[in-house]
């Protein structure tokens, strides 16, 4: 199955930053739902990492589930990827986290509406809802990397591009999530930490 491996040059390089973000955030013992998992390193890296966590890897991408089963199949704490597309109907999963990477600004924004609602629906109270990637804050100019790669994504399709902050706030609190930490990251990316039924 290594052939089937692909590889996203930025997993090696901002995997250990999210980590140690994760290590706060998640549960001691459960199930994390990656949800858009890509090529499966992320889910290698974790579920090695954090041992005593079983790892629910998913993607809507036929060659990305075979890629994610090619790095994971091998671990004993990981469940076989699921088929989910973020903006459909979610399959019966249970999940006491969710975990979700660069997936929000290279997808229409009805994937990002759809996460936090298939996510209102899996997570229990007090459940964490992790993303990373790069967004716009109104509080603070964008570096000119982010905005070439956020001309760049809406060349390649005009559904994609960066997320405005307060947005994605806005669609968490009407999924009945707040946002609990925000976390600078390398690369001009960002940690986001939501939980579900947090009180503002």
């Amino acid at each position: 199955m290594t052939e089937e491996r692909r590889h996203a040059p930025a997993t090696l390089r901002n995997r250990e930053a999210i980590a140690e973000i994760l290590a706060a955030a998640l549960p001691a013992s459960g199930t994390v739902l990656e949800i858009a998992s890509g090529t499966g390193e992320h889910c290698a890296y974790f579920a090695r990492r954090f041992p005593d966590l079983i790892w629910q890897p998913s993607d809507g991408d036929a060659d990305s589930l075979s890629s994610i089963a090619a790095w994971c199949g091998d671990r004993a704490n990981v469940l076989p990827p699921l088929a989910i597309d973020a903006a459909g109907d979610w399959p019966d999963v249970a999940a006491d986290a969710i975990f979700c990477s660069n997936m929000i600004h290279i997808s229409p924004w009805e994937a990002t509406l759809g996460l936090f609602a298939g996510a209102g629906a899996v997570l229990a109270s007090g459940a964490p809802l992790i993303l990373y990637g790069p967004y716009l804050r109104a509080d603070v100019e964008t570096a000119p990397s982010n905005l070439a790669f956020d001309e760049s994504l809406k060349a390649r399709d005009s559904r994609w591009g960066l997320r405005a902050l307060d947005r994605v706030d806005a669609v968490a609190q009407a999924n009945g999530f707040a946002r609990e930490s925000l976390h600078e990251m390398p690369a001009n990316n960002l940690t986001l930490v939501y939980r579900k039924g947090l009180l503002r």
